[in-house]
């Protein structure tokens, strides 16, 4: 389980999450006038040691999990102990959050050479070349004969474990039944329990919130437990999950066909479709 000591952390913004807005509704034929309330959407960048890396439009809340969370998940740092200092401010156009790592780590995000500027979330942005991209997936795309191996099955207290978390998450999107905009993450116990969770607009940032908080927490990362996510099951949301040493994905949506093929070739079971009662095992 990753594990931080960091010296100090200040993210604290007092930013909202949302705000109200009126509209108007069209029902039945007719219009009326409602406040709505709308999820926020902020620039926040990510600056490494004053070298500004990336700018990524999030949820401005859990910004010390966002941070931890991308340091890891972009291997930026190997452990999160790598992590010396968090502090956050506003700017007038978003929000700096400036993290000061190891030598060793500010040794590697040069080696990276990125400049990223995404939107709600940027799996490849900042590679140069598809060699680059794609250097540690090439198994995972050429290995014909294990992409066409059939998914084993689960356990039938998995399978009911994965339709009590899906049924149970949107109680545990504050954010999400609010304003109907954004993405959640949420770690769950083999029982089907929503252990933790984060929210955010974009779905690798929920992601990367999620994988810095349980680096915080005191929960076990165990092939009993799982991955479920609101949103389809991309390269990246597999990539981030391998990193974090994530075993079992679980997501509402598709997946395609690139991670079912990373997943099958890394042991990780993945699993999409979650709703209403059923699920699609692809690996």
């Amino acid at each position: 389980m990753l594990k931080h000591n960091i010296i100090a952390a200040d993210t604290d913004v007092n930013v909202p999450t949302a705000q109200q807005r009126q509209v108007l509704r069209y029902t039945n034929d007719s219009l009326t006038t409602a406040m709505d309330d709308i999820a926020e959407e902020t620039a926040i960048a990510l600056v490494y040691n004053g070298i500004s890396h990336v700018v990524m439009m999030s949820t401005p809340n859990d910004l010390y999990d966002l941070a931890i969370g991308f340091s890891l998940s972009e291997k930026i740092v190997d452990d999160a102990s790598e992590i010396l200092d968090i502090s956050a401010t506003k700017q007038a156009l978003g929000i700096e959050v400036n993290i000061t790592v190891s030598n060793r780590a500010v040794w590697r995000l040069k080696q990276q050479r990125r400049n990223m500027t995404g939107r709600t979330g940027c799996g490849l942005c900042g590679a140069e070349s598809l060699q680059q991209a794609m250097k540690n997936q090439q198994t995972s795309i050429t290995d014909g004969q294990k992409n066409k191996q059939a998914p084993r099955e689960l356990s039938e207290l998995t399978n009911l474990s994965i339709q009590k978390a899906v049924v149970d998450l949107q109680a545990h999107q504050p954010l999400q039944q609010m304003t109907g905009a954004v993405h959640a993450s949420a770690w769950c116990d083999e029982n089907g329990n929503i252990k933790l969770i984060r929210e955010d607009i974009g779905r690798h940032n929920a992601l990367d919130k999620l994988i810095g908080a349980l680096s915080a927490s005191n929960i076990v990362i165990n092939h009993s437990s799982f991955l479920l996510i609101s949103s389809r099951a991309s390269y990246e949301m597999i990539s981030k999950a391998q990193v974090a040493g994530i075993s079992m994905l679980v997501a509402v949506s598709a997946p395609t066909a690139l991670a079912i093929n990373i997943a099958k070739n890394t042991g990780m079971t993945l699993v999409g479709f979650a709703r209403n009662g059923r699920h699609t095992i692809y690996s």
